[in-house]
């Protein structure tokens, strides 16, 4: 079988089209790609898949350019795609197992990547502080003026890199889908829905927990061993809690937090109030039931 042959733009690259690469890297895994630079319109019209370069929006065709008149359309909340958010449209469902998935790493890391490719987001937060971001790990990756590879090498080695990154949203966005069904049905079997023992920290009980109105405390078993109480957030976004451990508590340890707490084997209460450990379940679900009540 001859390589499958795919043509990005040369010059300095970027990350929507390093992303593009690697998508199609990890979805074509089996394939040998041979990955050319170049914007003649002779190669590029020879490639099975173009990104980023051709001036060409037709995914039946392989063609996943944004650059033409009129761009490559827009999402819903009026993020526009490049390269990146085009390629994952059409390969994102098979490469992240499902639709659900496809879109939650499509808010968490393509839609970013498109938006700063057409200069629609700001990287700077509100406080003034620069956000360092995946776009300025890529954009590190390109040859100083002082070194002696070529952009074209430094180009695969950023794709190297985002192919790794990729892979390891793809994995957590599958991970993720796979506990919130956990997560519903540690709620919905809850004799007290004020206090959720989910076992162990799945990703997500934050938003999953926030969903409804009566948990104020999760309880899960750390990599330790140790248990923890945490308090269930008002918005999964903010750090507000619903219900916080006593003041008397706070950043108390071992046999002061066991005398202030009653709790014969607690460890642990932070200083912010927001967790508690304790050595057993029945511990951690104490100093919950405790925190409430006071």
């Amino acid at each position: 079988m001859e390589p499958l042959r795919i043509v990005a733009h040369d010059g300095t690259f970027h990350t929507d089209d390093v992303f593009a690469c690697a998508a199609l890297s990890l979805y074509f895994k089996d394939r040998e790609l041979e990955i050319t630079r170049s914007r003649n319109e002779q190669i590029i019209a020879q490639a099975d898949i173009v990104v980023d370069v051709g001036g060409i929006y037709d995914p039946e065709k392989g063609r996943f350019d944004h650059h033409q008149q009129g761009g490559a359309g827009t999402r819903d909340n009026g993020i526009p795609y490049a390269s990146f958010g085009l390629v994952w449209k059409s390969y994102g469902a098979a490469l992240a197992g499902n639709e659900a998935s496809a879109k939650f790493i499509d808010e968490q890391l393509v839609q970013g990547i498109d938006g700063a490719d057409n200069g629609v987001l700001n990287k700077v937060a509100d406080n003034g502080v620069y956000c360092y971001s995946v776009i300025d790990i890529i954009s590190a990756m390109r040859k100083t003026w002082e070194e002696s590879q070529t952009m074209d090498e430094a180009f695969m080695e950023a794709v190297n890199m985002a192919t790794i990154i990729l892979d390891r949203m793809i994995a957590h966005a599958t991970s993720y889908a796979h506990a919130q069904g956990i997560l519903e049905t540690a709620y919905t079997q809850s004799a007290d829905k004020q206090i959720i023992d989910i076992g162990t920290e799945y990703p997500g009980w934050y938003e999953v927990m926030a969903n409804h109105p009566e948990p104020l405390f999760v309880v899960y078993q750390r990599e330790d061993g140790n248990w923890s109480a945490k308090a269930v957030r008002s918005n999964p976004m903010e750090f507000a809690a619903r219900k916080l451990f006593p003041e008397a508590w706070a950043g108390l340890r071992d046999e002061e937090l066991q005398a202030a707490s009653g709790v014969v084997d607690a460890i642990f209460c932070h200083n912010g109030r927001f967790i508690a450990v304790a050595h057993s379940r029945a511990g951690a679900i104490e100093l919950a039931q405790k925190a409430i009540s006071l």
